[in-house]
């Protein structure tokens, strides 16, 4: 084999590794937004579980184990026994409820991923009818089992406040 073609070949092969080199970088871009894209469904159809104080719904979007948790305004939720309890709260005490998320952010790392957002929230008391609004953060953490992102905690914080 000549120089020329030693190096035609070297070239090729140059070419071949660089080709399958942007082709898993593009995979795991790929693969990150999809992750994300994922994740944000789930999003939506928690604000969805909530708005319907569906347990079963919510169930689709959190793991329903006894070691996940919830932080919320009126306390701390161990479990998914106790997490599905507060659906039943909301089903109980608001005949209309409607959560809206805004300014979401979602980070993957490999099979955990956790999305920011700002919430806020109306909702029809059932005792007399009265309208609650209220604003605040959240922050959810989930970990992806099988094909499934699962949400495994979440805090609600108040709105920020200025010092």
């Amino acid at each position: 084999m000549g120089k020329a073609a030693a190096r035609l070949r070297a070239g090729g092969v140059c070419l071949a590794i660089l080709s399958l080199s942007c082709a898993a970088c593009n995979d795991k871009a790929g693969d990150t937004k999809a992750a994300e894209d994922a994740v944000r469904q789930q999003l939506a159809k928690y604000t969805a579980a909530l708005d319907a104080a569906d347990a079963d719904l919510a169930a689709q979007v959190w793991r329903t184990s006894p070691d996940i948790s919830l932080i919320h305004p009126a306390g701390h939720a161990h479990g998914w026994e106790e997490i599905k309890g507060f659906y039943g709260y909301f089903a109980a005490n608001f005949s209309e409820r409607k959560l809206t998320a805004r300014d979401v952010s979602v980070h993957v790392n490999g099979d955990a991923a956790w999305a920011e957002f700002y919430w806020h929230y109306v909702g029809k008391q059932t005792k007399d009818g009265s309208v609650v609004e209220t604003d605040g953060r959240s922050t959810q953490i989930y970990e992806k089992a099988g094909n499934r992102w699962q949400l495994v905690h979440e805090h609600y914080s108040s709105p920020a406040v200025t010092p």
